[in-house]
């Protein structure tokens, strides 16, 4: 069976993100360039790398090697051809997290923006366990009112199929999880959305 990310085209999960009702776009591309600056890292592996939104922000004096993985191999062209000026530096990886995680390389940081809640807590640690990172930086959306956690608008029908994969998350239960795994948390930050959800930035030290 494939998954249901595999079917939604680059362009109707884009436009819906970047609506002014949604802005998830833009607010998730200004925490990308906050976490790629924030760690004492020059490997780093982003999780659901979609169209690479916020790569712009890869500083090749910084990092040697960042790996942008994705179920999804049309996302992963894009990216490709997106930036091209970071050959040598980018590399895409497209396999699915749930039953691939073995494939995984090292990565002293990994970014995981929106995707824990598509493949769940226990994926989660199986893939942070293989790449063995020092960092995680995770973005998970908080519902901060009672209506459907995919936002209204005109692509909305284009989700219809994730609710087949979709995973509440709740921050006790990603840190719990985390703390299962080795790490301890380090950082929390909520940025509001205007349509009254939240993102929730939680980032994560392993403690050796």
């Amino acid at each position: 069976m494939s998954n249901p990310w595999e079917e939604i085209s680059l362009d109707d999960y884009e436009n819906h993100m970047k609506l002014d009702s949604v802005r998830q776009l833009q607010a998730m591309n200004a925490i990308m360039k906050e976490q790629l600056e924030a760690f004492p890292a020059d490997t780093a592996m982003i999780l659901g790398v979609a169209g690479g939104n916020g790569l712009e922000h890869i500083r090749p004096e910084k990092y040697r090697k960042v790996y942008g993985v994705d179920i999804n191999g049309e996302y992963l062209r894009a990216v490709s051809e997106r930036y091209a000026g970071l050959s040598g530096v980018l590399e895409c990886l497209q396999l699915d997290l749930v039953n691939e995680a073995g494939r995984l390389p090292h990565a002293q940081l990994v970014i995981a923006n929106l995707l824990i809640e598509y493949i769940g807590y226990p994926a989660f640690q199986q893939a942070i366990t293989q790449i063995g990172p020092e960092y995680v930086s995770c973005v998970i959306q908080i519902n901060t009112d009672e209506q459907s956690w995919v936002s209204d608008s005109p692509y909305l029908h284009a989700f219809d199929g994730l609710d087949d994969i979709h995973h509440q998350m709740e921050e006790a239960a990603l840190t719990a999880a985390m703390a299962e795994t080795g790490y301890s948390l380090i950082l929390r930050n909520s940025e509001p959305l205007p349509n009254g959800k939240a993102l929730l930035r939680l980032d994560y030290k392993w403690q050796a």
